[in-house]
């Protein structure tokens, strides 16, 4: 923007000297073809300005010629004796703009050159060049445009020179940028091993006893596991290396993702978290869920932060569009709030609220410019409204591909009756917490197209049951304990009554009431709607029950004994029979040596003599040579953007990242594993 901005400027110039040259050349009787020539050369100068023809350096070129031909017209004419030096250092002044040296020594040796044709032309004219005035003025002017000469050089020096450091210091702070980003990369990559040692055995230690202590170090753990996410996240976004790992997912898991990740706050007890989804998001999509379920995580974090007291309302939908559909994800907290400056850092970088020593919120900072270069990568907007004591919301809007257009909740195609939400008004201290309510109730009204009423309180449910066909009420648990023994009567009745279980609601022996565990969201009601006729829809496919993996020969090859220690602890959770190997090497002796016999082998990728894809491909020639093709799956702690499409493509049949994530570990499983190897402990259909 700044060389067009200089090149315009050479243009007006060089356009006031063309138009003077022609005044001039009709008032002195030059010479009729010039002034035409001139004319269309300027013409067509503006011409490739404005349309941008060539490159910047030709252009300047087409310039440069058009300027020297307009000074050497005007030298060359008698009546031009003393216009020459204003002309020329018109020329080099514009024309330092551009800190080409070179140009202003042509523009001064024309200069002089044009003295020596004026001197020659001069002879026999009227003036009397060796009049000591006409010397005298001569010798002024040149000594004028020399001057001139000297400012614009040592002006186009200094300009360079700045330059120069300019430039030297921006390559210096990218260095110590990159050195930083190199550093902090490698960091959380070496921290990934330990922390994996952590959170494996607190998990193991927590499955025996379940203890305080125990309990808050695994927390600990994992706060500093998606810490070192957050900084190699981060890095990947600042360098532009972040990577799409793009498969298809269920929509219900962000829901699910939610909620868990709510359950795992320590302040879930202190406030009320509203889920809103639209029955009618398609059931499966295709995108990236991992960058997916951190977008929910640092959304949600920040929303419990900053939120003191009320709730906070998730809701997620969709907008038809050609390629699929745009996933709405929205976030909105009863907050402290952000003012405009604040929200406009957001998104040039690191950001934190409060960066004081005695700060009471935690976090390292970055999570909001991570959305940002998440959502701007999958090629999607981010949109924030605040106001400062007001709450905030959070507004993504994320491109996916639609694998399965059906609705991702759905009640008994049969179904009848009327659904009434008792709901108390008085007990609400946040009007806007109902609010939050309200809005989820008729989402799934309009989206699973049932009729919903409201009763605000015991009488108006008991007019709704009396008038209407009611064939299931959701209520609150301060709602039951108003008027238990009227709901007992009606649940008796056959209406399907369900109860958020807030406080440990305890039932009379007996009761058909449902308890239904907070938050309250649109998987357990459409559960709860379908739950007299048995209706499975497809609200039901990411139920998960217990699964296991029993009796698969199993090889965890790795060369840091304590992830040994503790993948055998964890997998041995779900009856894989396990073995371990301390290298490459040895995992190829004991493949051979147990005749093939291993179905799954869990590959680490760092290991000295022999990496794990040299290794796996190894252990693959070896076993095609035997009509063996052992699933292998890589297990490490390099979890680089783009480094799960390097294993598959590498020929890895998955990809865990350390530490090890339960959820990502079981989704893996069930995806390369055959049915037969599965098993869903209390499921009758597996």
């Amino acid at each position: 923007m700044e060389r067009i901005k200089i090149d315009r400027m050479i243009l007006i110039v060089e356009s006031l000297a063309a138009v003077a040259f022609i005044v001039e050349s009709f008032i002195l009787g030059w010479e009729f073809y010039l002034p035409p020539l001139v004319g269309v050369a300027i013409i067509a100068l503006w011409f490739v300005h404005i349309t941008q023809r060539f490159d910047a350096a030709y252009r300047l070129v087409l310039y440069f010629i058009c300027g020297m031909l307009i000074i050497f017209f005007h030298g060359i004419h008698r009546t031009s004796y003393f216009d020459i030096a204003v002309i020329s250092m018109l020329f080099m002044a514009v024309f330092a703009l551009i800190d080409k040296k070179v140009i202003l020594n042509i523009i001064l040796l024309e200069f002089f050159g044009l003295v020596g044709i004026q001197i020659y032309l001069q002879y026999g004219s009227d003036i009397d060049i060796t009049d000591s005035l006409a010397v005298s003025r001569l010798l002024l002017h040149c000594g004028i445009v020399v001057c001139m000469y000297v400012f614009c050089r040592l002006s186009v020096t200094h300009r360079i020179a700045d330059r120069d450091r300019i430039e030297r210091r921006e390559r210096e702070i990218e260095k110590y940028d990159t050195d930083m980003e190199d550093f902090l990369s490698n960091i959380s990559h070496e921290l990934r091993t330990p922390v994996n040692v952590v959170n494996g055995m607190t998990t193991i230690m927590l499955k025996d006893k379940e203890t305080h202590e125990v309990l808050s170090i695994r927390q600990a753990g994992i706060r500093l596991s998606y810490q070192i996410e957050d900084i190699q996240d981060y890095t990947e976004i600042k360098r532009g290396e972040l990577a799409l790992e793009e498969e298809n997912y269920m929509s219900t898991s962000l829901i699910n993702d939610v909620v868990a990740l709510f359950n795992q706050n320590d302040r879930k007890d202190e406030l009320e978290l509203v889920v809103d989804i639209d029955p009618m998001v398609p059931a499966m999509m295709k995108g990236d869920i991992r960058k997916l379920h951190k977008l929910f995580r640092h959304l949600l974090d920040n929303a419990i932060k900053f939120t003191k007291e009320g709730g906070i309302y998730v809701g997620v939908s969709t907008k038809k569009r050609e390629y699929g559909v745009n996933l709405t994800i929205e976030v909105s907290d009863m907050g402290i709030g952000m003012t405009r400056d604040e929200i406009a850092n957001v998104s040039k970088g690191m950001y934190q609220a409060n960066k004081k020593r005695n700060r009471s919120t935690g976090g390292i900072g970055i999570g909001l410019p991570i959305v940002y270069g998440f959502v701007h990568k999958m090629g999607g907007f981010v949109l924030i409204e605040s106001r400062k004591g007001e709450g905030t919301t959070v507004r993504l809007s994320i491109p996916q591909e639609v694998i399965d257009p059906a609705p991702c909740l759905t009640v008994d195609p049969d179904f009848s009756g009327s659904v009434v939400f008792y709901d108390n008004p008085t007990k609400y201290v946040y009007p806007k917490l109902r609010e939050f309510y309200n809005t989820m109730a008729i989402t799934l009204a309009l989206g699973l197209r049932v009729h919903l009423f409201s009763a605000g309180d015991i009488r108006e449910l008991k007019t709704l049951v009396d008038a209407l066909d009611v064939s299931h009420v959701f209520m609150g648990q301060d709602e039951y304990e108003d008027d238990w023994t009227y709901v007992e009567k009606i649940a008796e009745q056959g209406i399907v009554v369900s109860v958020s279980d807030e406080t440990g609601l305890r039932l009379p022996p007996g009761s058909r009431v449902n308890k239904l565990t907070p938050p309250l969201y649109g998987l357990p009601i459409v559960k709860a709607l379908n739950q007299k006729t048995g209706y499975k829809g497809l609200d039901d496919i990411e139920e998960i029950g217990n699964v296991t993996f029993p009796g698969i020969k199993t090889l965890i090859v790795d060369d840091e004994p304590m992830n040994l220690v503790v993948a055998t602890g964890l997998f041995k959770e779900y009856k894989l029979d396990t073995d371990t190997a301390e290298s490459g090497i040895d995992a190829l002796n004991k493949y051979i040596i147990s005749e093939f016999d291993y179905d799954l082998i869990f590959m680490d990728h760092m290991m000295p003599e022999m990496d794990g894809v040299e290794t796996m491909h190894r252990l693959r020639n070896v076993a095609s040579d035997h009509g063996r093709h052992p699933i292998i799956i890589a297990l490490t702690a390099n979890a680089l953007s783009g480094a799960k499409e390097m294993f598959i493509r590498e020929g890895f049949d998955g990809f865990i990242a350390k530490p090890i994530d339960i959820a990502d570990f079981e989704r893996v499983m069930k995806r390369v594993l055959p049915d037969n190897m599965i098993c869903y402990e209390g499921r009758e259909d597996k």
